[in-house]
Formats: C-alpha cells, sequence, structure tokens
C-alpha cells in the first residue's frame, strides 16, 4: 500500500484476528481518559481479559518475562480500547507519542523493560508508524489489586 491508503487501526486489528476487548470501569473517582485539546491521555490500564484480572503477582517472582511480555500486551490492548472509546475511531489517532509502564518486579528481575515491549510492539502492530512512541517504565513493589502491571498511553488525536 502507498502512503495514500495506509490501513486503518481496526483493519489492523481485524487482519490480525484482534478484538478489543469491553472497557474496564474506573476502580476509583477519576475518569478513565481525559482529552485536552488535542491530547488524549489514559488512565492505567490492566491486564484484563473478559473481566477478569489475568496476571497478579510480580515479575521475576511469579511471572517470566515472556508471560510479563504477554501481560503488559494485554493490558495494552485494554489501552487501545479505552482509546477506542475515547475517539471513536481509532484512525483520529494521528500519533501514539508516549507510553508509561508501571510494573510489579521481584528484585532479582532487571529485565523489566523486555516485557514492557508486550505493549510497544502492540502499539506498533496496531498503529504503525503512528504507533511510535517515547516510554518510561516504572517499577512498583505493591500494585493496585496486585496487578502485574498498568499501561498509560498518551496520543495526539487529528482536528476534528
Amino acid at each position: 500500500m502507498n502512503q495514500y491508503h495506509q490501513p486503518t487501526p481496526e483493519a489492523r486489528l481485524a487482519e490480525a484476528g484482534i478484538i478489543l476487548p469491553e472497557v474496564a470501569n474506573a476502580l476509583g473517582h477519576y475518569e478513565p481518559y481525559v482529552i485536552v485539546g488535542s491530547q488524549l491521555m489514559t488512565s492505567g490500564q490492566f491486564p484484563y481479559l473478559n473481566g477478569e484480572l489475568m496476571y497478579k503477582g510480580q515479575l521475576g517472582r511469579d511471572y517470566t518475562l515472556l508471560e510479563g511480555y504477554a501481560a503488559c500486551r494485554l493490558a495494552a490492548l485494554n489501552a487501545i480500547a479505552q482509546l477506542k472509546q475515547a475517539c471513536g475511531e481509532l484512525s483520529r489517532i494521528k500519533q501514539i507519542y508516549r507510553l508509561e509502564g508501571v510494573l510489579s518486579v521481584h528484585e532479582s528481575c532487571v529485565e523489566h523493560p523486555q516485557a514492557l515491549d508486550g505493549a510497544s510492539d502492540l502499539l506498533l502492530q496496531v498503529f504503525g508508524e503512528a504507533g511510535r512512541h517515547s516510554r518510561m517504565i516504572w517499577t512498583n513493589p505493591v500494585m493496585p489489586l496486585n496487578s502485574l502491571c498498568l499501561v498509560y498511553l498518551f496520543a495526539e488525536l487529528h482536528p476534528d
């Protein structure tokens, strides 16, 4: 395809056989996303599947890097579902410019950036060049709901 006929994020999801999950309810008194001008920011998204938190515990203790990769990918999929709820069509996303991940990591595990690659790789798969982003990874010994990870996305929207 040439640059003028790039597949939409929804088309990329369909081609990959990926179905967006239902968006989870907020766990407290906050908004699941906020749009300010052309900027869209999600609240932290957990690795939910069918309403169930799939990964509880610590990377390096309870989960391998490969499992951590899958958890971060699933959390990012939930974040993409949140983006779609926020803006209607994922093609409104001009650029995913920031990914932030928080992981519960055992003190012996220092390869946790490889786990967050699960989220980064999914963003590139779904958004193509518009999925290229900067990134920050945080570690936390105690996570909400004992989740292995949380993913936050920051995106710029095309004008209406």
